[in-house]
């Protein structure tokens, strides 16, 4: 193993890679990155188990393909701070030690044992679905947050997103069991019917790495338990939830008379407002619709209330609920459009949240169960 590449290229592709290195402690080998040298291409790779990034880069090859595995945390440091933008890179030759040298530093590495290095599926050749890259990072930013975490609950399938394939749509919904949020997106081809429950952290770290590519489309494939998403120089690998997802349509209101017609930002605001002095236990905010206006009102005995008037776009008939502020937050501070409409029936039942304009919140929708009032 002998080649030159650029500082950047090899900054951006440690730095990407090293988003799925494992913390090492149960198996100290998935602390490491693997960088293998094939042709004029060098790819980085890292993985937790649960996921895998592998990265190709352009090199200039001066030695013949090989592979290695270095301490991904020191590979970031070193590459972070490089003196020069040329970095030559080779295989000491009693073949333990990877030679980094950038102007007129120098150091050498200890390798890991590639051996130990764990086998990663791979890459299926058939193509399940292709999708742009910001329609995937729109359905991934107004769905992910819905979720559990693991630390949350030993229900694994709360803790993914759920997406669902059917001819040129795909359909993605998260939910906590209080809350939901489901995004449609138009896929660039048909694409056979499928259901994948993918890790909603694992897309987290998915949205973050496309935030940082240039490509226009992502390609899905799926392989062995695994959901691909590939581009040109990325590709990320997440391991399927083998759990059975909640029937969601049962819980999607479709028949609430009462629509509250607010400026987004205007009800982002009050309700911001209104969290400041919400109960600890609850974050209940208090909706009042009399006389053309929303009331938004909040209180606790250890910091006070806050009460507010929102005006209504639209006439709206008088109910009283509430729900938790933060859940609703959540979503409103993700939406880019100007107007919404808060779709309610009576205390008990659960409120729609929906767009009521704007091209990027077309297909989503959001539900929010209401706190019961003593």
């Amino acid at each position: 193993m002998d080649f030159i590449c650029t500082k950047s290229a090899l900054t951006f592709g440690v730095k990407t890679a090293g988003r799925a290195l494992g913390s090492g402690s149960a198996m100290p080998i998935l602390a490491g990155m693997k960088l293998e040298v094939q042709g004029d291409r060098l790819r980085l790779t890292a993985t937790d188990l649960e996921r895998a990034i592998h990265v190709t880069v352009p090199i200039e090859n001066k030695g013949g393909d090989g592979a290695a595995v270095l301490s991904g945390q020191l590979l970031a440091k070193i590459t972070g701070m490089l003196p020069d933008e040329s970095v030559h890179i080779r295989l000491a030759e009693g073949g333990d030690k990877i030679t980094i040298h950038a102007g007129e530093a120098t150091f050498e590495l200890l390798l890991l044992s590639l051996e130990d290095y764990p086998e990663l599926p791979e890459v299926p050749e058939q193509t399940v679905a292709l999708i742009r890259r910001e329609r995937l990072m729109r359905a991934l930013e107004l769905t992910t947050f819905a979720a559990m975490s693991a630390k949350e609950t030993s229900r694994l399938n709360l803790t993914g997103v759920n997406l669902t394939l059917r001819g040129e749509r795909a359909r993605w919904v998260a939910t906590n069991g209080y809350r939901l949020a489901l995004k449609e997106e138009t896929l660039e081809s048909e694409a056979p019917e499928g259901e994948f429950l993918v890790d909603a952290d694992a897309l987290k770290d998915l949205h973050s790495v496309l935030g940082g590519l240039t490509d226009e489309a992502v390609t899905l494939l799926t392989n062995a338990g695994h959901l691909f998403f590939q581009t040109p120089q990325v590709i990320y690998i997440a391991r399927l939830i083998q759990e059975e997802y909640p029937d969601v349509e049962r819980v999607i209101p479709r028949e609430n008379p009462i629509g509250l017609h607010l400026s987004r930002e205007a009800f982002l605001s009050a309700l911001q407002r209104a969290e400041i002095t919400t109960a600890p236990e609850s974050g209940a905010v208090i909706f009042e619709v009399q006389d053309g206006t929303l009331r938004i009102s909040s209180s606790s005995a250890e910091k006070g209330q806050t009460e507010e008037l929102v005006p209504l776009l639209k006439p709206a008939a008088s109910i009283r609920i509430s729900f938790r502020g933060e859940y609703l937050i959540d979503a409103l501070r993700r939406m880019k459009s100007p107007e919404v409409v808060f779709w309610l029936k009576d205390p008990e039942s659960a409120g729609l949240l929906e767009p009521a304009g704007g091209e990027e919140d077309q297909g989503f929708l959001y539900v929010c169960m209401p706190i019961r009032m003593d």
